[in-house]
């Protein structure tokens, strides 16, 4: 008898260490934006950087699979340079000879027609494209036709090398077209519980992986940061809260900064690989690493990527913008590395200045960009910030006091002095031309 306990025991040791072991690696990812211009510099050798950094650790950590959650590009229309990066990095991935499934999704910022163009063919390459919703044609029992959406086509099975069978639930960005429902993020959550449910029904023993592209509720977004399009008020925001039949795990785009999603484990944004704008210069940057064992989600951490390219704002975000053209030049020459002919432009510094508009005249503008021209540094912007203003007189300035007062009110000059109070900064000359060009058009129109 105790020999039999001693196998028995020896049995279950070798189950649980073989199960303990099982396990399939994902490579999460998203918000690549190819084609991106950064103040008018191309960003196609920083892409390319970061292209040949994943190629490197796919090869060594050899995944299951891929996942790329939307904004592969920048724009609809992509320029032919950064789509060849593109396609050149996946027939890359092809050659390392060894099983690895890529599923890429569209983003807002992705044509979906483009997208997913070339999908029967790099479905020959272990390469699978879900830019569309895709719907079909199905028939009541009173023979009345009406259109239903293809689940199944965002469905796909994922083996893993190790036993461990999965599904990914890829999900593009969707647009309003698309789902149904009292709101938007009603629409797109009804839209995921029933894309799981369905999942559940074809394959109820395989883990579930999602992967979307949306604004969840609650995410941190950069202030005063344009390079997300975010819809004002919010109209575009789901919540996941008390999605209690979720998915092992759901990767998502579309939000810049890395972060978990309603403080859960199993959803995360993965962040954008490169800074959108000097917003997000603290950022940190990379892909995330999902395990998924047997049981669901095992672990998930954070493969680091370096730009090639760190962002520096002088004087600092939290460091006063009233300098002397001598103090900001001194600063200039301490945090901006030197120029040597190594360093010279592979990992220069973008470089953005903060002014306080009207202390800095054009001759000293000039002469901070000569000491930037002897740094390891390139210029993409200067910010002039409005002085701290009279609150009290500014208020009193755009305040009327009569019906009369109202009546002559400029309407731009009142918006130009609210858009000082709230951003520290004037409104820039397109920015006054177009909203002339706005009131004109009201008064216009009232008139008539």
């Amino acid at each position: 008898m105790s020999l039999f306990f001693v196998f028995l025991l020896s049995v279950l040791r070798v189950t649980y260490h073989k199960r303990n072991r099982q396990h399939m690696k994902f490579i999460c990812t998203g918000d690549w934006h190819l084609g991106n211009m950064f103040h008018g510099i191309d960003r196609l050798d920083e892409h390319r950087h970061f292209l040949d950094w994943m190629v490197e650790h796919i090869e060594q950590l050899r995944p299951d699979a891929l996942l790329i959650a939307g904004d592969v590009f920048d724009s609809g229309n992509p320029s032919a340079a950064s789509q060849k990066a593109y396609y050149g990095f996946l027939a890359r991935l092809s050659s390392l000879g060894h099983r690895m499934k890529v599923i890429v999704t569209a983003g807002n910022h992705d044509s979906a027609q483009r997208l997913e163009a070339p999908r029967p063919l790099l479905s020959c390459l272990q390469v699978e494209i879900r830019g569309n919703v895709r719907h079909l044609w199905s028939t009541d029992a009173d023979g009345t036709p009406h259109r239903t959406v293809d689940y199944d086509d965002m469905i796909i099975p994922v083996d893993g090398a190790d036993g461990i069978e999965a599904v990914v639930l890829a999900v593009p960005y969707l647009r309003s077209d698309a789902i149904s429902g009292e709101s938007y993020s009603e629409g797109v959550s009804n839209f995921m519980s029933t894309l799981i449910n369905r999942a559940k029904a074809l394959y109820p023993h395989r883990r579930r992986v999602m992967m979307a592209h949306l604004y969840a509720t609650g995410a941190e977004i950069a202030a005063d940061d344009a390079s997300e399009r975010i819809i004002v008020g919010g109209a575009e925001q789901v919540t996941l809260r008390g999605m209690n039949d979720h998915p092992d795990y759901l990767t998502c785009g579309h939000i810049h900064k890395r972060q978990h999603i309603h403080d859960t484990d199993w959803a995360r944004y993965s962040g954008s690989v490169l800074p959108m704008s000097f917003a997000e210069k603290s950022y940190t940057h990379g892909v995330d690493l999902v395990d998924i064992g047997p049981d669901g989600l095992r672990d998930v951490k954070q493969l680091r990527y370096t730009p090639q390219h760190p962002l520096t704002v002088i004087p600092d975000d939290n460091e006063p913008a009233d300098l002397t053209i001598n103090r900001l030049c001194r600063l200039i020459d301490e945090r901006l590395p030197p120029l040597t002919a190594e360093s010279a432009d592979e990992n220069a510094v973008y470089v953005a200045l903060r002014v306080t508009h009207g202390k800095i005249s054009a001759d000293d503008i000039a002469v901070a960009e000569k000491h930037i021209a002897k740094r390891n540094a390139i210029l993409c912007k200067i910010q002039k910030i409005m002085p701290p203003p009279d609150i009290d007189t500014e208020r009193e300035s755009i305040n009327p006091a009569t019906i009369d007062d109202i009546l002559n009110l400029d309407p731009v000059e009142v918006l130009a002095k609210a858009f000082a109070l709230k951003h520290g900064t004037p409104l820039s000359e397109r920015q006054r031309e177009m909203l002339s060009e706005i009131t004109a058009n009201a008064k216009n129109d009232t008139e008539l």
